[in-house]
């Protein structure tokens, strides 16, 4: 599959790195208006219809549509988000906001998630404008802030505040179409579902004390530790949903280790002895809620015992847990050491569905095998959180997509999502960019 215009794809993507649009999850973060102007510029330019969307200084989201001929006609919005995680730069071997080009590849925080989709989004909706597509259903570009802290100021606001201006019968964004080698061959996932996220703020408690004499004492810091240590060694019951079943079935993965994987009795003790950590921790999280301890704050001063400790815990549940299923598995998790431990708050975002029998993913199917021929194109559930549940809840059919080239392997892709040295190829850009310009005509025109 040949593409062009490269050069510009791999400038505006430098661009929306260099604006360093930083969400550490506080409402004054983000500062995504920096991206949303560079967005305009090329729009307006291209003659997009676009509208604005700010409700918190600085938190722009962008909303761009191709009107279409035929109100029954099934309508595609494509959704970007311009915000990205923080980075320790020290980890860094190049400058994560730099956007420097080396060796055909745009380093950079965002090169991954997701600024290349929002750049290949933005500027395939660009081209079809520009050169005066007329579709029968509508398309529509969003490229929203604020998705890395869970979307309240960004697809969530407008899903609840500007629904109309949002409004389209099928939705795609970010983490789908990256190549995975398989014993059977090439495998493209494409996400259809989504697990839950529910993030938790415990207080671990003790005794105060004088820290000269710490013989016996209500240590909080010391009871945290050890809850840190049950929480991040606990399992959950397995459950293998039809995702993880066809994903198998398609890997052509040896028959026995095939058959474990999708056994319910025997996954638990097979991912602990698997050679292949990658596999053995993809596997683990499609078939498991899981607990990740990640903040931890407490203490005073050196020389006093703490009486109270914070942590914060990333839990991810599968489809069917509720906030209470959580607040269940915490109590269980620490045992009896649950009477030391509260939940002070619990953010709860259930998990979302959509079918993979649709028109949209058969051509979703049809457009991935122009650009890896051989390669089999299996629905599955992601592990991670993105915007397409508040379309989901909304009855739409979500994805996400994009189209991604062989040269950096699914492995170092996964690796660098909120990781250190992200960067993504020029030929994945552009492929991406052509493979949203043609879904377009071929599924709306």
């Amino acid at each position: 599959m040949t593409t062009s215009g490269g050069d510009e794809a791999v400038e505006l993507l430098r661009q929306l790195i260099r604006n360093r649009c930083v969400n550490d999850g506080s409402a004054a973060s983000g500062e995504e208006g920096r991206n949303a102007e560079v967005l305009v510029s090329v729009l307006e330019e291209a003659g997009a219809d676009l509208e604005r969307f700010e409700p918190v200084p600085g938190r722009v989201s962008l909303v761009a549509r191709i009107e279409g001929s035929d109100p029954e006609a099934p309508s595609l919005c494509y959704l970007g988000h311009t915000d990205v995680v923080p980075v320790n730069e020290d980890n860094w071997s190049r400058d994560p906001f730099g956007g420097e080009l080396v060796d055909g590849e745009v380093w950079g925080r965002g090169a991954v998630d997701m600024l290349n989709l929002t750049t290949a989004m933005s500027l395939a909706f660009a081209r079809l404008s520009r050169r005066g597509f007329a579709p029968r259903g509508s398309l529509v570009l969003a490229a929203v802030a604020d998705e890395e802290a869970l979307g309240a100021h960004g697809a969530g606001w407008l899903t609840a505040h500007a629904a109309d201006a949002v409004a389209a019968d099928y939705v795609l964004t970010e983490s789908g179409g990256m190549p995975l080698e398989m014993p059977g061959g090439t495998l493209l996932e494409i996400p259809v579902a989504e697990k839950g996220s529910c993030w938790c703020r415990l207080r671990v408690t003790g005794e105060a004390g004088h820290a000269s004499q710490p013989l016996r004492t209500d240590n909080a810091l010391v009871t945290a530790a050890e809850v840190v240590r049950r929480l991040a060694s606990f399992r959950t019951r397995p459950e293998v949903l039809a995702p993880w079943a066809s994903f198998v079935e398609a890997a052509g993965l040896a028959p026995e280790l095939a058959s474990a994987l999708v056994d319910e009795t025997r996954l638990d003790g097979l991912l602990e002895e698997m050679d292949d950590v990658t596999l053995a921790r993809h596997a683990h999280a499609c078939t498991h809620t899981t607990m990740a301890p990640t903040i931890l704050h407490g203490g005073t001063k050196i020389n006093v015992i703490p009486d109270a400790v914070e942590l914060q815990v990333d839990i991810r549940t599968m489809p069917g847990w509720t906030e209470a299923d959580v607040r269940a598995l915490i109590a269980e998790a620490v045992g009896e050491l649950a009477d030391k431990v509260e939940v002070l708050e619990a953010v709860d975002d259930p998990p979302s569905a959509s079918s993979a029998d649709t028109p949209l993913f058969s051509a979703m199917r049809a457009l991935a095998g122009r650009f890896h021929p051989d390669a089999v194109v299996v629905p599955s559930l992601m592990v991670g959180a993105t915007d397409a549940r508040f379309f989901r809840r909304k009855g739409v059919q979500a994805y996400g997509f994009g189209m991604f080239s062989n040269r950096l392997g699914y492995e170092r892709y996964s690796a660098m999502f909120h990781g250190d040295d992200e960067r993504i190829d020029v030929q994945s850009l552009e492929w991406s960019t052509a493979a949203f310009e043609e879904l377009a005509r071929d599924f709306l025109a």
